[in-house]
């Protein structure tokens, strides 16, 4: 009697397969997965009139090498070392908003002026995570369990990005492309007034 009911089980699963076969062969796909997005939409909640001139942004890449051990255990237990590529960009701006009257003056025949720029000024880094990413991981072997139960933050690695990019972006040639580029502007501007402008 058991054996007649597993081979009647059997076959019932063998039709099974078999029908499903035919079903996925047809096109037709009873078990398939489906996506539900039942987010609201985006709110608009503030608009904040801005009066910045953004006039260059720089592209940065780095490679972060950063090693984590403990002091007299061997690295091969606990540890790890990561190379971690991020890349981002730095935009740079002047600030309109700061201009007074004696930083415009315009003579009197009305065909030349003399500007007094503010000093272009770095953003926050914007970190493209679509493009940082960890290349290699070594671990120890606590260090390999303990990811095996939790995935490990990445947090730190941006934020050392951002730092190494802030300090790369410090000691570029971006505030003065900023301030090339922001005089080239202005003086287009004033030229199709028909005045000749001179930065001070």
């Amino acid at each position: 009697m058991i054996k007649r009911l597993a081979m009647v089980l059997i076959g019932v699963f063998v039709l099974g397969l078999a029908g499903f076969g035919v079903a996925s062969f047809a096109g037709y796909m009873p078990f398939q997965t489906r996506h539900v997005d039942r987010s609201q939409p985006a709110l608009l909640k503030s608009i904040k009139d801005i009066s910045q001139y953004h006039a260059a942004v720089g592209n940065f890449e780095v490679v972060l090498d950063v090693e984590d051990g403990v002091t007299g255990i061997p690295a091969i237990i606990a540890g790890r070392r990561t190379l971690f590529v991020a890349a981002g960009t730095v935009n740079t701006y002047v600030d309109l908003s700061g201009l007074v009257d004696k930083d415009l003056t315009l003579s009197s025949d009305g065909k030349s002026a003399t500007v007094r720029l503010p000093e272009p000024q770095l953003d926050k880094p914007n970190l493209d995570h679509d493009r940082s990413y960890v290349f290699s991981q070594d671990r120890g072997v606590i260090d390999a369990i303990a990811d095996a139960i939790e995935p490990p933050q990445q947090a730190q690695y941006f934020k050392l990005a951002e730092t190494k990019m802030t300090s790369a972006a410090e000691e570029s040639e971006l505030r003065k492309q900023a301030g090339e580029n922001t005089q080239a502007m202005l003086a287009g501007m004033f030229s199709s007034l028909g005045i000749e402008v001179t930065f001070l």
